[in-house]
């Protein structure tokens, strides 16, 4: 009944010749699906706050610390697919090496990364598609596309009166829009994917190429503007500019880059999983962040970095030198974005739920069950679905939608752990894929990562602690005794 008892290498290859998901995903297939999970919301709105407050110019240089601090987390990320390429990601990496009760853990809070961030990218959405159809005219009432919450403050705004009623029916429409396809089958999500992933691709390129011919590069200089030190209500520091405010700066666009680590969940999927999945987690990284580096520079050089809206960056930056009709394309662009990005998300956090479930820490009845026809998990992305339609629709969930940056964060520390684990206890294991000088870049990205948990606010951290401590009650009471590993001892 120990708590630390480890999944071995043999049961994971055992479940793999087991599975029953169709193995139809290409390596191109998997980096789309990456790059469909990093290119979202973040990068039409992350640069502006960044870049206006903190980096200036120096957002670029921003995108290249973070982008190197995910690619410790994605190096461990790869080796460990190699060895395990199996659905649970990091879920299943810490089952086979520190233990169960960390591997729930783990489990447990990337339902915050998945399940909420898909759940925050849907009001996102919604918010662009209602945006969207303002630019041709049309306006959506405010109850209709806000909870209550949030609808009473905009109405407030207005000087209009409280709704009595409100509901997000675009963010609850398209959640199910995209549990339907991921019920369909993981060809037809993929398929979708890889089209909209062409589109912002295409819409991105587009930013780089045509804004390049806009670029002043006096609005670059100075590159790296002069630091500023001010005491908050909170009577915390705050540091804008400066080498210390490009670090801030950097800890707001990590999370532009956060779902590269979806793509280890496919693994079930995959063609050619071994080879296939490490190459696709880091190609989907390296390829986002140029396209993310080049964007940064061509925004900063077409408008004065003070100059760009908070709110939406690109398009401010596209008005600002009289291209108006480019804010169509970059808003139909975010839009699509956040579509691929809800449907990688939610396709990766039913294929953890099946890992979990095959081992027996979750009922293999729902989340277990795969669709007779399309072999996909169907009641569990339905469930998926529901509680994301809900709570999407009636929920201000950007008030807590740091928690999906939380469970993140504690997953790549984990993994970047694990790996040195496992290098250590495991030496002989088969490694298609190996991590260079494992022990310096595990230990950095655990740094890294652990530097990035600490930023966040002490609300967020005690909603994270509750989170933990009810996860910790799941596992005691259901879990432990269920497990497969539970039978064997």
């Amino acid at each position: 009944m120990s708590v630390w008892r480890v999944k071995p290498v043999s049961a994971f290859e055992a479940d793999m010749k087991k599975s029953d998901l169709k193995r139809v995903l290409t390596k191109w297939g998997l980096t789309s699906l990456g790059i469909g999970a990093i290119i979202g919301g973040g990068i039409f709105t992350l640069t502006g706050i960044a870049a206006h407050d903190y980096a200036g110019p120096a957002l670029a240089l921003a995108f290249v610390i973070a982008g190197i601090g995910c690619m410790f987390a994605s190096l461990c990320y790869a080796e460990f697919a190699s060895v395990l390429p199996v659905e649970g990601s990091a879920y299943a990496y810490a089952y086979g090496t520190v233990g169960e009760l960390f591997a729930w853990f783990i489990g447990w809070n990337l339902i915050l990364e998945y399940m909420m961030g898909a759940t925050t990218v849907a009001v996102a959405w919604s918010g662009y598609f209602v945006k969207l159809l303002h630019l041709f005219g049309l306006n959506f009432p405010i109850q209709w596309c806000n909870d209550l919450a949030t609808a009473t403050e905009k109405c407030a705004e207005l000087g209009l009166d409280a709704p009595s009623f409100a509901f997000n029916l675009p963010a609850f429409i398209i959640t199910w829009l995209v549990t339907g396809v991921l019920v369909k089958g993981i060809k037809e999500a993929a398929n979708t994917n890889n089209i909209i992933v062409i589109v912002k691709v295409v819409v991105v390129l587009f930013v780089i190429v045509v804004g390049a011919f806009y670029i002043n590069t006096d609005n670059w200089t100075p590159f790296i503007p002069a630091e500023i030190k001010s005491i908050g209500e909170n009577g915390h520091e705050t540091v804008k500019f400066g080498f210390g405010g490009v670090l801030t700066a950097a800890t707001i666009v990590f999370f532009a880059y956060i779902g590269f680590d979806a793509v280890s969940t496919q693994a079930g999927e995959a063609i050619n999983p071994k080879k296939d999945v490490p190459f696709a987690i880091i190609a989907s990284l390296i390829i986002c962040t140029v396209l993310y580096i080049l964007v940064s520079l061509v925004l900063t050089g077409m408008v004065k970095y003070d100059q760009l809206d908070k709110a939406a960056p690109v398009a401010s930056a596209f008005s600002g030198i009289g291209i108006n009709w480019a804010v169509f394309i970059i808003t139909i662009a975010a839009t699509a974005g956040l579509t691929s990005v809800m449907l990688v998300m939610m396709l990766g956090q039913t294929r953890i739920f099946l890992g979990m479930a095959k081992d027996g820490l979750l009922p293999k009845g729902l989340f277990g069950a795969l669709h007779p026809v399309f072999k996909t998990p169907y009641k569990s992305t339905i469930l998926v679905g529901l509680i994301i339609s809900i709570v999407a629709a009636l929920t201000p969930i950007d008030k807590v939608s740091e928690m999906c940056s939380m469970g993140t964060l504690l997953a790549f520390a984990m993994v970047c752990v694990a790996v040195m684990i496992l290098r250590y206890k495991k030496p002989e294991l088969e490694r298609p894929y190996r991590t260079p000088a494992v022990y310096l870049i595990g230990t950095l990205g655990v740094l890294f990562n652990i530097f990035l948990m600490t930023q966040v606010r002490a609300a967020t951290w005690k909603f994270f602690i509750i989170w933990g401590i009810l996860g910790i009650i799941v596992y005691f009471a259901y879990s432990r005794r269920n497990s497969n590993l539970h039978k064997v001892d």
